[in-house]
This record gives structure tokens, sequence and C-alpha cells, in this order.
């Protein structure tokens, strides 16, 4: 088995989501972790995911996104499920 990884942060696939408000078409602005603060992105990935607020993304190997859309501007999370590659 390979390392489980976020499609989206390795660009295997992209986001292809709809705005729920113009249905114009939302783009990926990285992992929500990455907003935290100035260090976020430089820390170890299993501990950020457990400040990430969602208690059970390290552990349901989720990555959570900030996706916004491309029209409006609608910012929004997605969870990511990850997978083995």
């Amino acid at each position: 088995m390979g390392m489980v990884i976020c499609p989206i942060c390795n660009g295997i696939e992209e986001i292809e989501d709809r705005c729920p408000d113009c249905s114009n078409q939302m783009v990926d602005q990285g992992k929500i972790v990455d907003y935290l603060d100035d260090y976020s992105p430089y820390l170890e990935v299993m501990m950020t995911k457990m400040v990430d607020g969602d208690p059970d993304s390290a552990t349901v190997q989720q990555c959570i996104h900030v996706i916004q859309c491309v029209e409006c501007g609608k910012i929004m999370t997605k969870e990511i499920q990850e997978a083995s590659y």
C-alpha cells in the first residue's frame, strides 16, 4: 500500500465544485491549515490536522481545503478524502 495523500494537494485531481450562490467554478485556495498562522505550512502535517477545527480529520484521512468562487468570491471549505496512490 502506498502513502495516503490528498489528491488535490498533490495535483492528481482538481476541484470541480460549482458555487452554490452563482453556479460559477470554485477554485482551490489551499489547505485550511496554511491559513492558521505564518508557520502552519512548515509544521508536521499530522500535528496541524489536530488544530484545523475538525477533530476527526487526522483519523478519517481528510484534507480540509479552502475553495473560492472565481466570479462572486464566495469562500467555503471542502473536505477532500485522502487516498493511497
